[in-house]
Order: structure tokens, then sequence, then C-alpha cells
């Protein structure tokens, strides 16, 4: 079995990390766009542009599942990446987990980048799963390109920032963009002070790298059901190439890349 999965940059390590905890043996193939990053101050129609580069590169070395893994890719280029490639290669977006950050009674602190909060797409999110509950959309300028470049002062700053605006006594904090998940213990110390004792931080890769599976279940069992060799292919802007050191900073970027065996 073999998944694809792609982002702006280091976004996707995380749901990658997941697949390698769930199926050690799956294939990956990580497409970045070190060429055309970072994606948010771009044009929805740039952004859906730049996307589609990285999924036909990805598309290209046969995949059983494609996973969007990048809440802004998600809002402006889902559809043209389904309209391409759908129904043969399964194509699986990132939401954020308002749904479940709701259930846990709020109120509910939702970080993204300052492109999607405020966005109707976020807004649409949080009256379809959130009605009712007490939300706070918090935009953390500068944490995803902080993360992307391993910046330890800079991820130190954005994430202090954003906890200074964060309201007190938040029970849940919903990573909303894939970055923040490789940052996830330092936003909990930074906003645990002033938070309900009970915080909980929701991301999205665990979901995402499920559902993935899932997909490729149902649209084919049989390889669902083979065993890979847990190889890695990475491809920057389409050009193939290897983890760069600022992915192994974090633990998720060491997983996959430990993980891997020679192609």
């Amino acid at each position: 079995m073999k998944i694809a999965l792609m982002d702006s940059g280091t976004g996707l390590l995380p749901a990658a990390a997941a697949l390698r905890r769930l199926r050690p043996d799956a294939d990956l193939v990580l497409s970045s766009d070190p060429d055309g990053m970072p994606w948010g101050p771009r044009t929805p129609e740039e952004i859906a542009e730049r996307a589609l580069v990285c999924a036909r590169a990805a598309a290209a070395l046969r995949p059983d599942a494609l996973i969007v893994a990048c809440n802004t890719a998600s809002v402006h280029a889902l559809e043209a990446l389904r309209a391409e490639l759908e129904p043969g290669l399964p194509v699986v977006g990132t939401v954020p987990a308002i749904k479940p950050a709701a259930a846990t009674g709020g109120p509910v602190a939702i970080w993204a980048t300052p492109a999607t909060t405020g966005s109707p797409y976020q807004r649409g999110l949080i009256r379809a799963f959130a009605d009712g509950a007490e939300v706070a959309e918090v935009p953390c300028p500068g944490l995803a390109d902080a993360v992307e470049h391993a910046d330890e002062q800079a991820v130190e700053a954005a994430v202090a920032d954003a906890a200074a605006r964060t309201p007190r006594g938040v029970r849940a904090l919903v990573l909303g963009c894939t970055h923040y998940e490789l940052v996830a213990d330092r936003i909990r110390a930074a906003v645990a002070p002033a938070a309900d004792p009970g915080l909980v931080l929701l991301g999205s890769a665990e979901a995402v790298a499920a559902q993935a599976l899932r997909r490729v279940e149902a649209a084919a069992p049989h390889r669902h059901a083979a065993v890979g060799g847990g190889t890695l292919t990475v491809l920057a802007s389409g050009r193939e190439g290897v983890l760069p050191p600022e992915a192994l900073a974090f633990a998720e970027g060491r997983l996959v890349a430990g993980a891997a065996v020679p192609n």
C-alpha cells in the first residue's frame, strides 16, 4: 500500500507520522512545494495551481490515496484536486477538529493562520459543528513560517503572542494549521496556565490518516491488506529529493525518516 501526502512544506509530517504508527509497512510519498511556499499569502487561484503541481507529481507514482495535509490547500484547492484525480485516486482533505472540540462543552479556541481565521470556510465549520458553543478565533501570524524553518526563537515568540490573545478558561484548543501540531507541547505549555485544568489540544493528523486508510480499504481492499516495504519518497516541487534538515528537527520527521528503507 502506498499513501501520498502533500503540503507546502513540513505541515504534512504529523499525518505522515500518524500513518507510520498505524501502518509502519505503508510506502509514503511526501510531496511539498519549496519553490512556491508559503501558500498562505497567495490568492486562492495560486494556491490551487501550486497544490495541483504537488498532487500531480505524487499521483504519477500511483499511490492508493492522497492526503491534502494542509488546511489552506483543503480550503482553496480540494475541489479542483478531486475534480482532476477522483475517482481513480481518493483525495482526503484536512478539516480542523472543531466538532470534537465543541463536544467538550467549551469554551473553545481555534488557532489558525491569519488567512484562515475569520474566513467563510472556518466560520461555516463553526456554525455547522459548534453552534451555541463559545468559540474564540485566534490568528497566529508567523507561527507556521517559524515552524517550517524550525526557528526556535520565532516559534517561542509566535506561540507566546497567540497565547496572550487566547481567552482565559478555554477547555479545548483546535490546532487549525497542520504545522502547529509539530509544536503542540509548546503551545500547551503556553496556554495551560490560563486555561481550564482539563485543557485538550485537538489536531487533525490522526483522523486524516485513519480516513485515508478507510478510503483505500473501501476502494481496493486487496491494496489495504497488502504489506508494503515502509519506503519513503520525497518530492520537492515535483523533483525527487530528501527530507530537509528542518523536518528532522521534529520527532515526527525523525519517525517518518527512520521508518524508511531504501527504494
